[in-house]
């Protein structure tokens, strides 16, 4: 039986808070390491991969949300946002850009620790069939998307802009193509918690995302519809650099 407790990445510049939620977390069976901005941040991912992060929004230099848009690029390692902003605005930017639940300030441990432990059994609750393959160039019916920058290339060469949400479906279909998703599992890979902001506009994500691809929309050819059960991306996947 592994014993080896779980490595959570807390990123807040306030010492205050890095210290208050050190002990605690250590206190509740964890192993801990807290850094105060993006570059402290950047060092300990070097140095190992932690099984969630813990970010403030409001940091100096580099904010929560890039960091966490980036680390989203290349990890699907779990992300819980902290910010000292109630607006729901800010909320849902966080989910779009990949974290895994959002917690206001002022908060207390107790409640956090919650979030930590709950964020930590959703993210091994996928089967190992729905986790996604970390990747960089996904090929298929002559486009081509880069991870990375998120650049989505046509086949005639022409760069097609994608919103957040349009990234993260295409990329949730890329990762199993040929493989039908249902509903509940397209919002539980893409936004992994508080999905419901976005549960009734999945069908008009999935009709935008096919304008990108130049879709008929009567019979669309790379995202199809499996009445009754959700979606599949029905085009082959290369993954090779241009």
């Amino acid at each position: 039986m592994n014993t080896t407790p779980e490595h959570l990445l807390v990123v807040d510049d306030d010492a205050d808070i890095r210290d208050l939620l050190s002990r605690y977390l250590q206190e509740n069976g964890y192993r801990v390491t807290a850094v105060a901005d993006g570059r402290g941040m950047r060092a300990a991912l070097a140095a190992g991969d932690p099984d969630l992060i813990v970010l403030d929004v409001m940091l100096p230099g580099e904010d929560g949300i890039s960091l966490c848009r980036s680390v989203r690029a290349r990890s699907q390692v779990p992300i819980i946002m902290l910010t000292a902003r109630g607006d729901e605005t800010d909320r849902i930017v966080g989910l779009e850009v990949g974290a895994d639940d959002y917690v206001p300030k002022p908060f207390s441990p107790r409640e956090l620790l919650a979030r930590v432990k709950s964020v930590l059994r959703r993210s091994k609750a996928l089967p190992p069939n729905l986790r996604r393959v970390e990747l960089r160039w996904f090929r298929f019916a002559g486009w081509l998307l880069d991870a990375v920058t998120r650049n989505l290339t046509a086949p005639d060469g022409v760069v097609v802009p994608l919103g957040a949400t349009e990234f993260k479906l295409l990329r949730t279909l890329l990762d199993h193509p040929g493989q039908v998703l249902t509903r509940d599992q397209l919002i539980e890979l893409m936004l992994s918690r508080d999905a419901d902001p976005f549960d009734r506009a999945l069908d008009v994500q999935v009709s935008r995302l096919r304008q990108r691809l130049r879709e008929d929309a009567r019979e669309p050819s790379i995202i199809k519809t499996v009445r009754g059960q959700g979606y599949v991306l029905a085009a082959v996947v290369e993954n090779a650099p241009p």
